[in-house]
């Protein structure tokens, strides 16, 4: 399949092209889009939730994972969903939550959202498993595939950051509002936060659209394909160009 091809898939057309932007100002975009700029911060972890222990690698995480009874998304799950890939990768991607086809197989994004996923990590050069993880901000499945609650959250986010200590990324993507709002620990708006650059502890942060909300609304396609093109120009500028 060629490149067009998959901009064809992703319902994009006709083909856009990379352009390059100066380092500087995406120095600027982070500068403009820091936590300072929010307006107010609300934090969603209750004091209660207990913190994972820092020196845990990743088979004694997953194992933690497996058996986590932090809060009620345990009760109806097939599996804890940790996540997949590269765990020394420059690329993570967070989305919100298993679907009903992840919590069978134990592998985020494996339905039709995706699909559509590895359509647009093929459209900048990406592959699933090579440089490029991807996690959920809660590893246990929402009943109906709801949004996660606060507290939901809150009891899966010490998993989260602890596998964003282990493989250090160069870029997050935050794929969706809940996903955003969990690493951000803020109030987010997609359409407000898209196209700047967010900072999770020293770490750049692009916010864009979940796959699934893009397979439900089209037009906001040509969107995602502006956020992937700005998170292969940060990427560019991380690396030095």
């Amino acid at each position: 399949m060629t490149a067009d091809d998959i901009l064809r898939e992703m319902g994009l057309g006709p083909v856009w092209k990379l352009r390059a932007t100066p380092a500087a100002a995406l120095v600027e975009e982070s500068a403009a889009s820091s936590p300072a700029a929010f307006p107010s911060v609300q934090e969603i972890a209750p004091a209660s939730v207990t913190a994972v222990d820092p020196a845990m690698i990743w088979d004694e995480l997953a194992t933690t994972v497996a058996a986590c009874r932090q809060c009620r998304l345990c009760e109806a799950r097939k599996q804890a969903v940790l996540g997949v890939g590269d765990v020394n990768a420059d690329w993570l991607f967070v989305g919100e939550g298993p679907g009903a086809e992840e919590d069978q197989r134990g592998e985020p994004f494996v339905g039709q959202a995706g699909k559509l996923l590895d359509n647009m990590l093929a459209a900048i050069g990406l592959r699933r498993g090579e440089n490029v993880y991807i996690a959920n901000a809660v590893k246990c499945r929402p009943p109906e595939n709801r949004t996660p609650a606060p507290e939901e959250a809150a009891a899966c986010r010490p998993y989260l950051e602890r596998q964003i200590e282990l493989i250090r990324p160069k870029l997050i993507v935050a794929l969706g509002r809940p996903a955003a709002q969990t690493l951000l620990q803020t109030e987010v708006k997609i359409g407000a936060a898209r196209g700047k650059l967010h900072d999770y502890r020293g770490i750049p942060l692009i916010v864009t659209y979940h796959p699934a909300y893009l397979l439900r609304t089209l037009l906001d396609k040509a969107k995602a394909w502006e956020d992937l093109c700005f998170m292969r120009r940060t990427m560019q500028a991380r690396k030095g160009g």
